[in-house]
């Protein structure tokens, strides 16, 4: 004969939200999202996205594309400096 479980088990046996309470210094009771260590109320799956589609979004100097490409053009700047001054020498 096949065992009825209670569908309520898996529920109950699912990880627990590592936040705690601002208040109170508890531990939050809610089950943690799949794939993350808090649950829905305590930012998993929150936040916005990056780009141009955030809210906070203004000019894109600050993009992490922006600044890779500021640091390779210092690079290159310094390696011309270095050898200018190895020829002027």
């Amino acid at each position: 004969m096949k065992k009825v479980s209670n569908p309520m088990e898996r529920a109950h046996a699912a990880p627990r939200c590592t936040a705690t309470s601002k208040r109170s210094g508890l531990p939050c009771k809610n089950p943690a999202v799949k794939g993350w260590s808090v649950c829905r109320m305590h930012g998993a799956r929150g936040g916005h996205s990056s780009g141009k589609a955030n809210p906070a979004y203004k000019h894109g100097m600050r993009t992490r594309e922006t600044q890779q490409m500021r640091k390779a053009i210092n690079e290159h700047i310094r390696l011309a400096r270095a050898l200018e001054k190895l020829i002027t020498e």
